[in-house]
């Protein structure tokens, strides 16, 4: 079983994410902030990260970097999930080792795909 972690503080895009992601394939922890989502990553170790952009207490920039500078969480695949369409935005967190950058309103199909395929 793989384990996904899901941080965003918008519980209604939290709650999407998980059902979008609900799988017996699939274990989900799920955070409302930064700060929780880096320390739940180092506790539990998951397979994949899915970070909000715009977080309290830690943005999903400062949680990737954090991921990547540690080395037990370095290799951990994220996928930045945000509302911010900009395409600096974009090419700074690829900069910071996200593999896959997601806008807001996503497609459910796009993301299990995607999901899938990470974690293959």
């Amino acid at each position: 079983m793989k384990t996904i972690l899901i941080a965003d503080d918008e519980e209604d895009v939290r709650m999407a994410v998980c059902i979008t992601l609900a799988s017996p394939r699939y274990c989900i922890l799920e955070t409302g902030d930064g700060k929780s989502a880096l320390e739940i990553a180092r506790r539990e170790r998951p397979d994949l990260v899915v970070l909000d952009r715009i977080m309290p207490h830690m943005n999903g920039m400062e949680v990737a970097e954090a991921l990547r500078k540690d080395p037990f969480t370095a290799g951990i695949p994220i996928i930045m999930l945000t509302a911010i369409r900009e395409e600096e935005d974009k090419k700074m967190t690829r900069n910071m080792g996200v593999f896959i950058y997601m806008v807001k309103p996503f497609s459910p199909l796009e993301l299990q795909e995607k999901v899938r395929v990470m974690l293959e």
